[in-house]
């Protein structure tokens, strides 16, 4: 209660803000004699939404109505509302958000990229909410880049995990480590249901792994977070990481992971194969 009592009020500042922003020449409107705002009336944002003109004031005024999605896409378009807009629109009034575009990013640019590389040796990596790999820097290529992982040429770290063998997987404790990672993807999957790039990837990678159709049937939901994650190398044997999850400005639902070392003996196995130019493959690179 206590937070729809400060939704509300902000609610309404909002509205009033952006209504004042938009002229009537900007909605092919006469402007009119004795205006006292810049912006529009309340009366002519209700009309060109096509909504009653009481319960646009109601909601401007911060009152407990129910407003549905389309009556504030309505509302959106004739304030002019960006997405970020929109979307802060629909969690003042507390109504679902279904607004993100279908296509997540797929490059990062060289400022991310100098970012990842400058965090190195620590292993890191740049995803979307699907696990696309979007940039690495060299410690995570040292860990993660196997041979078999080269020759499925799927930059896709849950396509890579579901679909290498068990013995090239570098991710230790898979009947563990997995389900977190595909709970994960579930909870975004939500603001994605019925788009034909996240419907078709689910499907493919079930069709490729039983294992992943089994975990995806379970219905579990969890939202990204640190973890100690056990990996194993084959030149440095078994390391333990902690990963954290960093969001990006200006790159909806994407996040660098960072790994660091957990114990003492994981950072002197780091050091070690930093030093000796090991690959994961085992080969020494040159």
């Amino acid at each position: 209660m206590r937070t729809a009592q400060r939704r509300r009020p902000e609610l309404a500042s909002f509205l009033r803000s952006r209504r004042a922003r938009v002229t009537p020449a900007d909605v092919g409107m006469p402007p009119g004699l004795r205006r006292r705002t810049p912006g529009l009336r309340r009366e002519e944002v209700a009309q060109l939404s096509g909504v009653g003109v009481t319960w646009y004031t109601w909601l401007e005024q911060g009152r407990p109505i129910n407003a549905s999605a389309q009556v504030l896409d309505a509302v959106a378009r004739t304030l002019r509302l960006d997405l970020p807009e929109r979307e802060h629109l629909y969690r003042l009034a507390e109504v679902p958000f279904a607004g993100v575009p279908e296509r997540l990013p797929q490059e990062t640019g060289p400022e991310v990229q100098g970012i990842i590389d400058a965090l190195d040796p620590l292993p890191a990596v740049v995803y979307n909410s699907r696990y696309d790999i979007l940039a690495t820097n060299q410690g995570y290529r040292d860990l993660f880049l196997i041979r078999e992982v080269i020759e499925i040429g799927v930059s896709n770290a849950l396509w890579t995990l579901f679909t290498v063998s068990e013995e090239a997987c570098p991710v230790l404790y898979r009947e563990r480590e997995l389900p977190v990672m595909v709970a994960t993807l579930r909870s975004a999957y939500g603001r994605h249901v019925g788009e034909p790039a996240w419907e078709g990837y689910i499907a493919a990678l079930a069709a490729a792994s039983p294992y992943f159709a089994e975990l995806w049937a379970s219905g579990e939901v969890v939202q990204p977070g640190p973890r100690v994650k056990t990996f194993r190398h084959r030149a440095v044997g078994v390391l333990r990481m902690t990963s954290q999850s960093l969001s990006i400005d200006g790159m909806p639902e994407c996040r660098i992971v960072v790994y660091t070392p957990e114990d003492e003996e994981t950072r002197e196995k780091s050091r070690l194969l930093r030093e000796t130019g090991f690959s994961s493959s085992g080969a020494k690179e040159n």
